[in-house]
């Protein structure tokens, strides 16, 4: 049973994600300790550590030599990255869609779910008044 990829992948991602999302909340409240709560210090550099390791981790993952097993490629990249923060997926599939020389899906992509992103948090704030 523990052999079948489709049990082993989801418990390396759940494995994965509850170190991202404590890491996430550890390294937040450390921030907000250290240098207040005036700007998201911590989400920053959740943000650009995440994009760091994500860019790394997944040049090792697919140009080296290294073989990485799915399960260990699952782990890090959709459970731990994917908890740790999702600007890290935000920014490899915008270089991926540059590297591709679509700089047209690029711009888009990386405007429109920046832009898209915060006015979809004002609606629904709207919306939970509404229904407050």
């Amino acid at each position: 049973m523990l052999h079948d990829p489709a049990i082993r992948n989801p418990i390396a991602i759940a494995f994965g994600a509850v170190a991202g999302a404590l890491t996430r909340h550890y390294l937040t409240l450390w921030f907000t300790q250290q240098l207040g709560s005036s700007f998201p210090y911590g989400t920053l550099f959740i943000n650009f550590t995440g994009c760091l390791a994500m860019g790394f981790f997944a040049t090792i993952a697919l140009e080296n030599a290294l073989a990485i097993p799915a399960e260990i490629r699952f782990l890090v990249s959709t459970g731990f990255l994917g908890a740790y923060t999702t600007f890290s997926s935000y920014g490899l599939e915008s270089l991926t869609l540059l590297r591709d020389q679509s700089l047209f899906l690029a711009s888009f992509y990386w405007a429109g779910s920046a832009i898209l992103g915060v006015i979809s948090v004002q609606l629904g704030m709207v919306l939970a008044r509404m229904v407050n």
